[in-house]
């Protein structure tokens, strides 16, 4: 997949960032915030990914990013924007299907054997809004996965551990599905919930740094 390579200029004085708002209720988009040295205040969206129809996988993340970014946006109405604010959705795209989050182990069994032995994309979008910018960004990226073929057993063993249900396509490639997924074709962290470079340099076209380190 074709990278992003944008990036501020060099001798920028853009402002570092120290905060920013979550808003999303996942522990891995939390991990990987911080991981950039970011302290995050979460705020859930109480958004609840609806069918969108006649979107691709690919255009249904980035209309539920933004969905969500207009919930959270709502639910701090007189907050105000003193930080950066942001949100995200993952869909699992097998040739044009979108595979979102099972409703239960029997949807997550059927998911995954879907997937067994095949190429699927795996599109991430974010949206985000910053201090007095009154325009929203919306961005996303696609990553390329293949899975081993699976013996049945192999998946409702992973079924079992209850990792599938809070995850587009049934599995988080973070976790115990590491073991399931053959190679990859472009970013690592899409899969997982959250472009982490195409991010930053976003952050970095919108005048913001990352904290310095310690």
């Amino acid at each position: 997949m074709k990278a992003d390579t944008s990036r501020p200029a060099a001798g920028s004085t853009n402002k570092r960032l120290s905060r920013i708002v979550l808003g999303s209720s996942s522990p891995r988009r939390l991990e990987l915030l911080r991981s950039l040295g970011l302290t995050v205040e979460v705020t859930p969206s109480d958004y609840g990914e609806p069918a969108a129809a006649g979107l691709s996988p690919a255009q249904l993340a980035s209309y539920h990013a933004r969905e969500k970014l207009t919930a959270v946006m709502r639910l701090r109405r007189g907050a105000g924007v003193d930080a950066p604010v942001l949100t995200a959705d993952t869909v699992v795209d097998l040739e044009g299907s979108a595979l979102g989050k099972p409703r239960d182990a029997d949807e997550a069994f059927g998911m995954l054997r879907r997937l067994s032995g095949r190429d699927h994309l795996v599109h991430t979008a974010f949206a985000l809004t910053v201090p007095g910018i009154p325009d929203w960004t919306v961005e996303r990226a696609t990553t390329r996965v293949r899975f081993y073929s699976l013996e049945p057993g192999e998946i409702a063993e992973y079924v079992a551990t209850g990792e599938p249900l809070d995850k587009a396509g049934a599995y988080g490639i973070q976790g115990r599905a590491a073991a399931l997924v053959e190679a990859i074709d472009g970013d690592f962290y899409t899969v997982m919930g959250l472009p982490l470079g195409r991010f930053v340099r976003v952050l970095g076209r919108l005048g913001f740094a990352l904290p310095e380190t310690k």
